[in-house]
């Protein structure tokens, strides 16, 4: 375990250049699979996540080389199909293995996926869509499944699951098949795996809207490829400047990839500046409440960013009302926000959160517990606009996302320190 100390109470500023993107990293490195061949991927993100997947990827057969930004991946030969229990469980992500396995291999035996505690989450329209293409699927502790030969169909998601779109994508890409998808996810994550695909030889129509086409091919050619860059942890910085009445430029970002955060900024009172691949946000005035703020899937404002809001608002002039849509279980930061008198009040029924805005003297630092990713993200937010010195625990949750947030925050001219626990 690890910890971060925080003393807060001072504004951030400064310039940021911002990681590569966590989940558009993840489904590329599970991809490299279906290259028989090498892969190189550039602006690869340094968190747990990416570590873990690289794991997953030596354990099955790959040669794997990193080299600071750079990762080298050599998937010529395959040695098993089968992903271990004990790295299955730390990451969500392990889930995209299945559909690469039953592309390169045909089969796969997978563990049920991990990640954070932020809701259900259910693989069942993983499942659905790959046994619509013909996998023959047994579900009990692990997932053992088996694809003799990918079928053309036409899918319809229940529901625009990154995920799932990204397992039938990696799937059919090698193959004799047309698939056609809608009500696919939109997320730029999506469109950056078949981009990535294209490149490599694929042919895949639509990426990025909501019907995605698939015209299987015989292989996949090497390739080099530059992974954008993160537009969660370029909206946690953002939002770290407004909560602490600070200023920040975030320098290697698509903002038009983040408009739904720059749009929520702004209506709480933000300067907010817009250039073709920085975003710049200034919240020296201080900020104000919003009257109502619900998280959907893209283009709509990211789940993922819904905890760091909470924690700009607590300071806010005014009350704001937020309303989580995405995931049931995603309100474990602003139940340890209340540790430091944040006056939240959180309605599960509803999966509502109200926020009445205090000034930062009625508020006291505590010692809080990183609940998830951006659970943890939102308390070290909620740290660095304390006065006085707070502990975040369990970091090892934070660091499966950001890449040395501690270092960006002492960029930004706040004060923390790492520790690590027994």
């Amino acid at each position: 375990m690890s910890s971060l100390i925080i003393t807060g109470g001072v504004p951030l500023s400064g310039e940021v250049k911002v990681q590569g993107s966590k989940n558009a990293a993840l489904p590329l490195l599970a991809a490299s699979l279906l290259i028989k061949g090498t892969t190189i991927l550039e602006h690869c993100p340094d968190i747990s996540d990416v570590a873990c997947m690289l794991d997953i990827l030596k354990a099955v057969g790959c040669t794997v080389l990193r080299e600071e930004e750079t990762i080298i991946i050599d998937a010529q030969i395959l040695k098993q199909t089968s992903v271990s229990r004990k790295e299955a469980e730390k990451m969500r992500s392990s889930i995209s293995l299945l559909g690469a396995l039953l592309g390169r291999a045909s089969q796969a035996r997978i563990p049920l996926p991990g990640g954070c505690s932020i809701g259900k989450r259910p693989v069942d329209i993983h499942l659905a869509a790959l046994r619509s293409l013909g996998a023959e699927i047994e579900e009990k502790e692990e997932l053992y499944a088996r694809l003799k030969k990918c079928e053309s169909k036409e899918i319809r998601f229940p529901y625009p699951s990154v995920g799932a779109v990204q397992n039938v994508i990696l799937a059919s890409v090698v193959s004799e098949a047309v698939v056609v998808m809608k009500n696919c996810a939109r997320e730029p994550e999506v469109e950056e795996l078949c981009t990535f695909l294209n490149q490599a030889g694929a042919n895949i129509q639509g990426g990025g809207t909501d019907t995605i086409i698939v015209y299987g091919v015989k292989e996949l050619r090497e390739i080099r490829y530059t992974i954008r860059s993160d537009r969660i942890a370029a909206g946690t910085f953002l939002a770290m400047a407004a909560a602490t009445k600070g200023s920040v430029t975030i320098q290697g970002i698509n903002p038009f990839e983040l408009s739904a955060v720059t749009e929520v900024f702004a209506k709480i009172g933000c300067h907010v500046k817009l250039y073709t691949d920085a975003i710049c946000l200034e919240a020296y005035k201080g900020i104000r409440g919003i009257p109502f703020l619900k998280t959907m899937p893209y283009p709509g404002f990211p789940t993922d960013m819904q905890s760091q809001v909470i924690s700009t608002l607590i300071c806010a002039k005014g009350n704001s009302v937020i309303r989580e849509t995405v995931f049931e279980n995603r309100f474990g930061a602003a139940i340890e926000l209340q540790k430091i008198k944040a006056d939240i009040r959180i309605n599960k029924r509803d999966q509502l959160v109200v926020i009445h805005g205090r000034d930062k003297r009625c508020l006291c630092p505590a010692v809080l517990q990183a609940p998830d990713l951006r659970g943890g993200a939102a308390l070290v937010i909620a740290a660095l606009i304390v006065e006085g010195t707070s502990t975040i625990k369990h970091m090892e949750y934070v660091e499966r996302g950001y890449e040395n947030i501690s270092g960006v925050i002492h960029t930004l001219g706040g004060i923390c320190c790492r520790e690590n626990e027994i």
